[in-house]
């Protein structure tokens, strides 16, 4: 194949991908705006990972048969990075709702800047963030909120430390130490998972405690978004490693020859440095 660019065969799966990710966000709409549809969002979910598995399947046995070359090999480069940056996209946006809240609505609502006039509209409001009484009277706030120096500090912890450990993993697998690889990767994946844990623990805690829920005004809703959202990227994050320890256990990467890993890799540090921007704006100012 020197000299020449593979053209895979022409594929199904970017179809059914765009139509179980559609699916699923249907029913993610329904679920978050009609409390019902957790039956469609579980089949689209499904049907996602059916899509990854089959499709990821295909690209890896084609990488083992020895079809792509240097080009495929920046074509995947690019193709990560720009599915990297728009995920960086995807959580500005929510960044940049909290941004919006905490520095124009609320002091508008308050009184204050350019269209303080709003404060017509609930004259006994006061803006004060985390925002524990909501405006509107029928909206219950929370409690109470999470302290950033505990749970989420161990998370904080587990999430860094975990980035450490794969740096390791990488380097080793770099330098052709299959088991050192193997090994920090191992690390890896269960300080991913003891993350997963105590997010599972700390949610049941703002519920049950604090009462933070999507229905607790605006720091609710966005404290879920946020932090929900994240989880669910450390959740494919965990998912991903997991593959990649499958396959360093199969043989499958060389010391030249193992991008699949280092996608992952990239993913991974992504969520990591999403976390610290969760840590700080979130849970600490």
């Amino acid at each position: 194949m020197s000299g020449s660019y593979y053209v895979p065969e022409t594929s199904k799966w970017p179809a059914l991908g765009s139509a179980a990710v559609g699916l699923m966000m249907i029913g993610m709409g329904v679920v978050l705006v009609h409390g019902v549809g957790s039956l469609v969002l579980g089949l689209g979910t499904v049907a996602v990972l059916a899509v990854m598995w089959f499709w990821f399947r295909d690209v890896v046995i084609e990488s083992r048969q020895g079809l792509y070359d240097a080009q495929m090999d920046r074509s995947f480069r690019w193709g990560m990075g720009w599915f990297i940056f728009s995920e960086v996209m995807f959580f500005a946006a929510f960044f940049g709702t909290l941004y919006y809240v905490r520095v124009f609505a609320l002091p508008w609502l308050d009184g204050e800047g350019a269209k303080g006039i709003a404060t017509l509209l609930w004259p006994d409001f006061t803006a004060s963030w985390p925002l524990m009484n909501p405006p509107d009277s029928s909206i219950s706030g929370p409690r109470d909120i999470v302290s950033p120096w505990q749970l989420p500090l161990v998370n904080t912890l587990f999430l860094v430390a975990s980035s450490i450990t794969l740096t390791v993993s990488h380097e080793a697998l770099k330098e052709g130490l299959r088991a050192t690889a193997r090994n920090w990767l191992i690390v890896t994946l269960a300080l991913g998972a003891c993350f997963l844990v105590v997010q599972g623990v700390e949610y049941y805690e703002a519920y049950t405690h604090y009462g933070i829920t999507l229905d607790a005004g605006i720091y609710g809703s966005t404290f879920f978004l946020l932090t929900g959202f994240h989880g669910f990227h450390v959740t494919v994050g965990v998912v991903t490693l997991a593959v990649m320890l499958g396959r360093i256990l199969k043989g499958h990467f060389s010391r030249d020859d193992h991008f699949a890993f280092e996608a992952g890799a990239w993913y991974w540090h992504f969520v990591d440095v999403v976390w610290i921007g969760l840590f700080l704006f979130v849970y600490v100012f």
